[in-house]
């Protein structure tokens, strides 16, 4: 069973959960990068209501498939997904990324464009801090 059909009859449930986990990552955030952050996130947030539940709903499909060989190979090696996803940290931020990065290059607006861009540098680290927390909601969701 793929991770897309393992979630699929709790989908709503695991994208408020993200949207969940992106608001206390942001949150956790510290110092002058933290701040930088926080007012891109908010920026982004102000675009419309509901506009980063929106995000992660159409990412999610595409976010599904580039960690389903993360999912299938904890399943086939007989362990958890869970600590599959935290031992390989680095390649589950860059499967997650793969895939907003090409959104984020096609987005009408300028503002989530620009936003993206300038931390972007930094994602890879911010997402690799959130896999524990993701790993947690797909664990949760697919029990």
């Amino acid at each position: 069973m793929s991770l897309t059909d393992a979630v699929a009859d709790k989908r709503d449930q695991v994208i408020d959960d993200c949207v969940t986990l992106v608001d206390e990552e942001v949150q956790k955030k510290k110092g002058l990068g933290g701040v930088v952050i926080k007012t891109g996130y908010k920026a982004i947030r102000g675009i419309r209501p509901g506009f980063i539940r929106k995000v992660v709903s159409s990412l999610f499909d595409e976010w599904a498939v580039e960690l389903d060989p993360f999912w299938s190979a904890a399943k086939a090696a007989g362990v958890s997904p869970k600590s599959h996803f935290e031992a390989k940290r680095d390649a589950v931020a860059e499967a997650l990324l793969s895939v907003t990065d090409g959104k984020a290059a096609g987005a009408k607006s300028a503002l989530v464009r620009s936003t993206y861009n300038k931390l972007r540098p930094s994602a890879k680290q911010h997402v690799e801090e959130a896999v524990p927390g993701l790993a947690t909601i797909l664990d949760k969701h697919t029990r």
